[in-house]
């Protein structure tokens, strides 16, 4: 524990004190507790473990007074002050453990209802299937990695992949990530991960059958940071440039593309990178879209490449991801690197916080909401270790390791799920490029030997690390870390210092990242930092301790090689350790290890035998163990010849190819609609063709809907009948000819050589998303915003689009209530997102077109009638008073879009419950509270109105920077994501004001950490704004000159 020092001088204050407190001083509190003991009180309360950093401010203002009376008097209210603590932490205790058997209720109940649907339970043959069904928890440690072994293999393998050109998309969005010179520990979010990702990337653009990997982070120019952050591409050299070259091209190898987003000119910490979030999709799918146009030229023949796969890492690259590979209509693969339950657990354990000082300190439930949203969306789930599986992931709500195995026993068998799916769980370690490491294999008498011969010297990390030992050929115990408590390495310096026959035979380095001045760290690592150089000084440990300042990336080999010279011994002694990637490299490196054994050093010692596992907890396991490598030679020179013999296993060329062969397994998705001239945004033809092209790319792409109705003339799959297909669609293309033949349009409308919709012309597009009622604010809003631009919409420069929870009947009824046309508006989107429709020619006839092709590229994971049999089952248990709170409003459900009443506002449980307890019965979805509380729509899980302004810019080309989205103070439950992006928005003060409280209530995490309001491109009104309020907005974000 960081502070034990202290501790143990905090106990011998306590001890001077004498036996206990005049009676007749002591406080009430202490006069009900009996005779007070400081001795006993200190040790059976603060022992057990408190906030050091109270404690200890107390002990220095204890120490600090000079009068005994005083002092006493301060001891008794520092007393005071740890049984005040104890009773915060016993409570919080008791909080947590009220919520974990609560959510495990939740989940066993939810397991219990899905198996219900799926029939009670599975088959003989089912169940003998999960015995060997491994895969989903991960393939056993030693099997796995034993899968090639030696270079035919991997040749055999490589022949295999010959003629493929993927294209692989990486996210990494926080920290500064740069090919070369990495600042790894610059901060805490320029860790391994950085490196981690950037190896991958280059590991992944040298493997046969891949042609191009892009890693997407975000452009940093600040002038805090390095130039470099702030290009906008950098090329990553070959991992090893001496192989084929033969899938070499203009456009491919890896490369870093940063995309801007965030405040401009400032370097911010991932905690603050959230509301910032849907800029950076937008900026990744403008890049993606152009980049597979490019490959499409050089090695699609014309037609665009698309991803075969987005990674995301982390949790704000995982939400990235997942809406990024949403409007893409591509798989996505998911790494969490850590996870925020896990951390949210440990910090709750500790009890120095309550729940909301930790969600405003770290954003915590906006970053586990982006880790379940990684669950809905992800295909595959990559992890480090079993642990990660076992420990972690079974934490959240979308994941339940007994649920997945049923779901795939069933998927191999062929039997249906009933809309319940789970991402694929696979155990695939990190890889390393050992072919540049060459393991020392002298001593440091032979190398000065060398040296003294005119050889070259020693790098000078050496000369900065050997400055602080008295004798620095012993062997080096090396540990390297942050100076983060998590690490450890207060433990590791005690169990040193209390060890004399280790102190005697060996040398201890720490490594505990750059710094310059300990006044300047942050509050955490400076004060782990003086624990430290205060245990060195009890222990009095100089020149058999080193704590260089400063190292470069590029130094840590040589670390390493120092170490082994010394026949030394690297150590991991963190608490919990996710993976380990240290321990591989000092393996390659010839060090034995020893390491936790909590986490995935457990696998790395299955794979490797180098070394021994201890107690993080115990200084005399740790001891015991580092003594046993130094004194015994023969056990050393076993764990390091097995370790050097075993690398292999951990290369990089393994990773890729068990990475590469895992996303060969993922089923396939991309946009489905035939991209041929109708995308050629630079075609100005006018020639009769050009229509001909529009009436054939309609009749292909798009269907006919009279009045929405989700069931009239489908089969049971839901599908048109084909005759009555047929027959529409010749009726559609006899319409639209006649109308481009006779029918006169106002300008801005679809007229010879247009293509369509006519929103691709359009100069500005704006998206009415008030979520009002007709009557209180919606009809005002559309009358007021189309009069602060009335010149610009006669023109047609300006195309509207109006999106909305109502369906496609409630929409019509609205527009006839207000007199407006449909051709008022370019496009609807309806049910929350759930459908999108295009205004008709002809409104007399057809007065909405719906777009085909938009449901197929929404309907991942959608569950379809068992998901609304589940929802059907939940509205029936809402019950208050023996009346049903929610009922199934079946004439505003669609096939996308289940809609239910909401009788009783006020009554009905946060909508966030719902979806948790879909997401805990693998059903996938996106809950919608709207119409101010009193509807609910539930959608595929990757729809919203904002996805679908995204499809209009992937389909059509719609400018995502022309756009601006006209919003309330408030509204649904999407309303953030209509306001993040890099459109513009205008907020219409005092629309929705009164809806804010209650669906805000419906996050798990408050509005301010998603919704950055000082962003340029957000505008608000004045309270009761007129049509020229509007205007002057607009003007203000530079959407209209004045």
């Amino acid at each position: 524990m960081a502070g034990n020092d202290w501790i143990n001088s905090y106990l011998e204050a306590i001890l001077d004190v004498g036996p206990g407190l005049d009676e007749a001083k002591s406080s009430l509190l202490l006069r009900e507790r009996g005779r007070f003991s400081p001795t006993r009180y200190f040790v059976e309360e603060v022992i057990t473990g408190f906030d050091e950093t109270d404690l200890h401010r107390s002990w220095v203002r204890a120490q600090a007074t000079k009068s005994p009376q005083e002092r006493n008097t301060r001891l008794e209210n520092m007393c005071w002050r740890i049984w005040n603590l104890a009773r915060q932490k016993k409570q919080l205790e008791g909080e947590e453990a009220q919520r974990m058997a609560k959510r495990r209720l939740e989940r066993e109940r939810g397991r219990r209802e899905a198996v219900a649907d799926m029939s009670e339970d599975l088959s003989e043959g089912e169940k003998g299937d999960l015995v060997s069904d491994l895969s989903t928890l991960g393939e056993s440690t030693r099997g796995r990695l034993a899968r090639i072994s030696s270079v035919d293999a991997m040749e055999a393998w490589a022949g295999q992949q010959k003629g493929k050109k993927l294209y692989i998309v990486l996210i990494s969005v926080h920290g500064l990530i740069r090919g070369e010179n990495m600042e790894l520990g610059r901060d805490s979010d320029t860790g391994g991960q950085v490196k981690y990702v950037v190896e991958l990337a280059r590991a992944l653009a040298s493997m046969p059958g891949v042609y191009r990997v892009d890693l997407l982070t975000r452009q940093v120019s600040s002038p805090e940071v390095d130039w470099s952050y702030g290009e906008p591409t950098e090329m990553l050299n070959p991992l090893n440039s001496e192989g084929p070259m033969d899938d070499m091209g203009e456009s491919s190898g890896a490369y870093i593309v940063r995309i801007p987003f965030g405040p401009k000119d400032k370097y911010i910490p991932k905690e603050l990178l959230w509301p910032h979030i849907p800029e950076f999709v937008d900026g990744a799918l403008s890049h993606v879209i152009q980049m597979s146009k490019v490959l499409g030229e050089q090695i699609g023949d014309g037609n665009p490449v698309w991803p075969v796969a987005i990674h995301g890492h982390y949790a704000d690259a995982g939400d990235s991801a997942a809406l990024l590979s949403g409007a893409l209509n591509v798989p996505m693969i998911f790494t969490g690197h850590s996870l925020g339950r896990d951390k949210l657990e440990q910090l709750m354990r500790q009890a120095r916080q309550t729940r909301d000082e930790i969600n405003s300190t770290y954003k915590i439930m906006r970053r586990i909401e982006a880790e379940e949203l990684t669950l809905d969306a992800s295909e595959m789930v990559i992890t480090s270790t079993r642990q990660e599986i076992d420990a972690q992931w079974r934490l959240y709500d979308g994941f339940d390791p007994i649920l997945e195995r049923k779901l795939r026993a069933r998927i191999r068998r062929n039997v249906s799920c009933y809309g319940r799916s789970m991402p694929r769980m696979v155990v695939i370690p990190p890889g390393m490029e050992f072919h540049h490491i060459i393991p020392h294999e002298g001593d440091m008498d032979a190398e000065t030997e060398a040296n003294e011969d005119g050889k070259s010297p020693d790098p000078t990390i050496w000369t900065e690390i050997m400055r602080f030992f008295s004798n620095p050929r012993k062997p080096m115990i090396l540990a390297l870390a942050r100076p983060d408590p998590k690490k450890n390495l207060t433990t590791l310096v005690t169990a040193f210092g209390e060890c004399r026959p280790l102190r005697e035979l060996a040398n201890l380095t720490l490594i505990m990242g750059n710094r310059d001045n300990i006044d300047e760290m942050s509050g955490t690592n400076a004060s782990l930092l003086l624990s430290i150089l205060k245990l060195i000084d009890k222990y009095d440990l100089y020149g058999q301790v080193a704590y260089p300042k400063h190292h470069k990336q590029s130094d840590v080999p040589e670390i390493y090689r120092l170490a082994a010279k010394t026949k030394g011994v690297f150590i991991n002694p963190a608490f919990i350790e996710p993976f380990g990637l240290t321990l591989i490299e000092a393996a390659a490196y010839g060090l034995p290890m020893v390491a936790t054994q909590n986490g995935g050093p457990v696998d790395i010692h299955r794979v490797l035998d180098n070394g021994l596992l201890v107690d993080p907890h115990s200084q005399q396991s740790i001891a015991e163990a580092l003594l046993k490598l130094v004194a015994d030679k023969h056990l050393w020179a076993k764990c390091r010849s097995n370790g050097l013999k075993n690398i292999h296993l951990f290369s990089w060329p393994e990773h890729c190819k068990t990475y590469l062969s895992k996303i060969a397994g993922c089923k396939p998705r991309q946009p489905r609609w035939l991209r041929n001239d109708d995308d050629d945004e630079n075609s100005e033809s006018d020639s009769p063709s050009d229509s001909l092209r529009d009436i054939q790319d309609i009749s292909l792409n798009l269907k006919f809907s009279f009045e929405g109705d989700k069931s009239e003339g489908r089969d049971i799959d839901g599908s048109l009948d084909s005759e009555d297909q047929k027959t529409k669609l010749e009726n559609a293309m006899q319409t639209w000819s006649k109308g481009v033949a006779k029918t006169p349009q106002r300008s801005g409308s679809i007229e010879k050589g247009d293509k369509f919709p006519a929103l691709r012309r359009r100069k500005h597009i704006f998206v009415i998303a008030v979520d009002a009622d007709p009557s209180n604010g919606l009809s005002e809003s559309v009358r007021k915003i189309f009069e602060a631009v009335e010149k610009e919409r006669c023109e047609g420069s300006i195309g509207f689009i109006l999106a909305t929870s109502f369906n496609i009947t409630q929409m019509r009824s609205f527009l006839v209530g207000e007199k407006l046309s449909p051709t008022d508006f370019d496009a609807f989107i309806c049910n929350s997102g759930g459908d999108l429709y295009y205004s008709s020619l002809h409104q007399e006839d057809n007065p909405f077109v719906g777009d085909l092709y938009y449901h197929s590229h929404i309907e991942y994971r959608w569950g379809g009638e068992g998901l609304r049999k589940t929802l059907l089952r939940w509205a029936a248990s809402t019950v208050k008073n023996e009346e049903h709170i929610v009922v199934e409003d079946e004439e505003t459900s669609a096939d996308y879009c289940y809609s239910f009443k909401v009788q009783k506002p006020g009554a009905i449980p946060p909508v966030k419950e719902l979806r948790k307890s879909m997401r805990i019965q693998a059903l996938r979805c996106h809950v919608v509270h709207c119409e101010s509380g009193n509807k609910i729509n539930v959608i595929p899980v990757l729809a919203s109105r904002s996805q679908a302004l995204r499809y209009l810019y992937l389909r059509w080309g719609m400018d995502l920077t022309k756009v601006v989205v006209f919003v309330g103070e408030s509204g649904d439950t999407d309303y953030e994501g209509l306001i993040g992006g890099v459109h513009k928005s205008v907020v219409l003060t005092g629309v929705c004001s009164s809806a804010s409280s209650q669906l805000h209530a419906n996050r798990t995490y408050p509005l301010t950490d998603v919704v950055s309001y000082d962003s340029p491109n957000i505008a608000k009104t004045c309270e009761g704004f007129s049509s020229s309020d509007i205007r002057a907005s607009l003007e203000g974000l530079q959407v209209l000159k004045g």
